[in-house]
């Protein structure tokens, strides 16, 4: 999937969704599902999600910093955190996964990854409760529990934040589109 990076002058580039930073492309792919989602319902929200991307895209990168994870450490601290979601992951275990000092680590983190470490774990615990509420019909105490929360309060207030909408209506909304 590719994007056209706009300016005032007009299109400039195709940028593909890969080549962006982790949070560029997430807050884009979450406008846009919300721009789907409101699609029939309010034309407004609609055309304030296509502004925000628009705007999102018009930006200019910030010019890239010397440091961050090696490829390696990124490796493997994202293959431990997605093996850990369903735990508690502390930055003091994240930063012995890649051999570095707690405070070394978290700044190469974001450098890397665009976000602090633990707005990347909340993300990715996000993205595997929207699996679960797809894929399966456990209540949502018990996805919370799988993914790390401590419970189902605490799943629907971070979903919300994400997400802009319930984990229930989440998962009823996918229920009616199949």
């Amino acid at each position: 999937m590719s994007f056209y990076r706009v300016t005032e002058a007009g299109p400039i580039s195709a940028v593909a969704v890969k080549d962006l930073p982790a949070s560029i492309a997430s807050t884009l792919t979450e406008l846009l599902d919300r721009a789907g989602f409101e699609a029939d319902r309010d034309i407004e929200a609609v055309k304030t999600c296509l502004d925000e991307a628009r705007a999102l895209l018009r930006t200019e990168p910030k010019p890239e910093f010397i440091g961050g994870l090696a490829p390696w450490q990124m490796k493997r601290v994202s293959q431990y955190i997605e093996e850990h979601l369903s735990s508690a992951i502390r930055c003091e275990d994240l930063a012995a996964v890649c051999r570095l000092s707690v405070s070394h680590f978290s700044k190469s983190f974001r450098q890397s990854f665009g976000v602090p470490p633990h707005g990347y774990v909340q993300g990715r615990r996000i993205d595997r409760a929207k699996v679960l509420l797809i894929e399966s019909t456990e209540p949502l105490a018990q996805i919370a529990l799988e993914c790390g929360l401590a419970d189902q309060a605490h799943l629907s207030r971070l979903f919300r934040q994400a997400t802009g909408e319930t984990p229930s209506s989440f998962r009823r909304r996918r229920a009616y589109a199949e």
